[in-house]
């Protein structure tokens, strides 16, 4: 079917208005959940004792761990489940509760004091006095702020409502282009964090927040619906 639609450009095209909502529906998602915008000031304070290279570097190397950690997901997160012999149901429920817990987080601003706190821990447990500049691609920027919970569950759950190629490459097409988002954020981080200011992100990530809510009380629903075959 994928080759087919490679290789024939009429190949689905009935179906170009679901495959351009499905990607909407997952870009939004994912640009919620990953919150590129929101990590930035985090990025800042770790990689604050750094020479620009440095900073670049972890910039690219976090982004490309985040992406290979969601996509590994994507792809085997429904093998895992069967083998866990978890139902899809039943993971669409617990995946739209623990994003309303995000949500929450992040209307009353939790999420950015945890993602602050946590950075702070992370630089005084590793501040040794020395110029050389810690490796902070892989934890805490590559997992668990770019790749969390939220978008790792998302990501398993897109990919497992959709069996079709067409529609799978939209999802990834939708990851791939939060992580560029994130890219792009990251080498400009300095000058965003203080164009923006406290207040502007802090709007931001509460707006984000009340869009999240809704989406995982919708995954409840149909998650429910689904394991007790309601119509």
């Amino acid at each position: 079917m994928f080759l087919d639609a490679v290789l024939n450009p009429d190949y689905g095209a009935g179906m170009t208005p679901e495959l351009l909502s499905l990607f909407v529906a997952s870009f939004v998602t994912f640009f919620v959940l990953i919150d590129a915008v929101g990590v930035a000031p985090v990025f800042v304070s770790l990689t604050a004792k750094g020479s620009p290279s440095y900073r670049r570097s972890m910039a690219v190397r976090s982004v490309m761990v985040g992406t290979l950690i969601i996509f590994g997901f994507a792809f085997f997160g429904a093998w895992l489940l069967h083998k866990l012999h978890i139902s899809i149901d039943a993971f669409r429920a617990a995946g739209g509760i623990l994003l309303f817990l995000i949500a929450l987080d992040m209307v009353f601003e939790k999420r950015t004091e945890r993602r602050e706190s946590r950075a702070e821990t992370f630089i005084s447990e590793h501040d040794t006095g020395s110029s050389h500049a810690e490796d902070v691609s892989v934890f805490p920027l590559g997992i668990p702020m770019l790749a969390g919970p939220g978008s790792i569950a998302s990501a398993m759950l897109f990919m497992s409502n959709h069996d079709d190629w067409m529609s799978r490459l939209m999802v990834l097409s939708a990851i791939g282009a939060n992580m560029l988002i994130c890219l792009i954020v990251f080498l400009a981080a300095g000058p965003i964090v203080r164009a923006m200011g406290d207040s502007v992100a802090g709007a931001i990530t509460r707006i984000f927040g009340v869009i999240l809510a809704a989406l995982s009380v919708q995954l409840l629903i149909d998650g429910i619906k689904g394991a007790f075959g309601l119509a």
